[in-house]
């Protein structure tokens, strides 16, 4: 019950309490405050049994027993995870908070109220993103400082804050949330058996006052003898060639530390064309940091449950996706947003 509605309870009950004591009947009473008959039998029980302060609300029964000292201790202790408190997975259940308040506090919740308790600081339940247990966050705020860096040489020689990444995707495709029967779990039918992979590279483009582009390049892999599976240097070279002319300036690449981008080759590619590409490493481990990981979510998210014929029709897909994502600037904005690094 919130506030308001236990405000609005309050003053019924006192107006009831008036028309008692006047010696109504109860069904005048019940028309008059337009409530139930079985409420008001209720409160003239309780009226002949205690007199006003018997109608009169006790309190909310759910009231926190907690003090705000002991819930901001509670809420360090979720937040250092099940695994601190002897659990071996990584969920948090209403039942294990439960308990982990009564070893805390010794004070016992039911799981309704420790639901409730959640709900009213600002809890929810919700479906985590995963994180590489490799990532060192020390070193990923060390280089987010150093991405600072990149932002000044950006502005300093008017150039695009460009971020780079590369995806795929196979015949077999992303399962999306579907509507079905409830007690039924709906089946999707794709196509067990396949060859191909279709690779793309893709770029989010930023710069301050410029609409925000997106560039990107697709490569299909049929399985044929000596085609190559991905990207190659080459095709990185003509990628960057290709930005640098439609984006009309010079570029700072960010992008991360696979080993395709660490090659003698493309070093010597960066060097010989210095005077506009400018390269900075994004930390191991931190997707959430690069835009372009945004990106590929909203192409992966458009081909979930896709029974393809074969490899072109993926390809057709992917295409459309991104070319749509071409012309809707705000979307690649949103993913430089979701990214939480700071670019104005």
């Amino acid at each position: 019950m919130t506030d308001a509605e236990r405000t609005t309870r309050e003053r019924l009950r006192l107006q009831a309490v008036d028309r008692l004591e006047g010696g109504q009947k109860t069904a005048e009473i019940a028309a008059a405050l337009r409530i139930s008959v079985r409420s008001v039998e209720r409160w003239r029980r309780a009226w002949r049994e205690g007199g006003e302060a018997g109608v009169l609300s006790k309190g909310s029964p759910g009231r926190p027993r907690l003090s705000e000292v002991q819930i901001a201790k509670l809420e360090r202790e979720l937040e250092r995870g099940p695994p601190a408190h002897g659990w071996v997975d990584q969920r948090w259940t209403l039942a294990r908070i439960k308990t982990l308040i009564g070893r805390l506090f010794h004070v016992s919740y039911t799981v309704e109220g420790t639901w409730r308790l959640l709900k009213r600081h600002g809890w929810s339940w919700q479906q985590p993103t995963g994180r590489a247990i490799e990532r060192d966050e020390d070193v990923v705020e060390v280089e987010e400082g150093d991405l600072a860096a990149g932002k000044t040489t950006a502005a300093e020689r008017g150039a695009w804050i460009v971020f780079e990444d590369e995806a795929g995707q196979s015949m077999t495709p992303p399962r999306a949330r579907t509507w079905g029967r409830i007690g039924q779990t709906p089946v999707v039918r794709v196509r067990g058996r396949g060859s191909g992979r279709v690779s793309m590279a893709g770029m989010t483009c930023y710069k301050s006052g410029e609409r925000s582009r997106l560039i990107y390049s697709i490569r299909e892999y049929r399985g044929c003898k000596d085609e190559p599976k991905g990207f190659c240097r080459r095709d990185f070279r003509d990628l960057f060639v290709r930005a640098r002319i439609q984006l009309g300036g010079p570029i700072v690449l960010v992008w991360d530390n696979v080993r395709l981008h660490l090659t003698a080759g493309m070093r010597e590619f960066i060097e010989a064309n210095a005077e506009w590409l400018t390269v900075f490493q994004l930390p191991t481990y931190a997707p959430d940091l690069n835009p372009q990981d945004g990106v590929w979510s909203l192409v992966k998210r458009d081909v979930g449950n896709l029974a393809a014929a074969d490899l072109s029709q993926i390809t057709r897909s992917v295409k459309r996706r991104l070319k749509k994502i071409q012309y809707r600037p705000d979307l690649v904005d949103g993913c430089l947003t979701g990214t939480g690094l700071t670019l104005a």
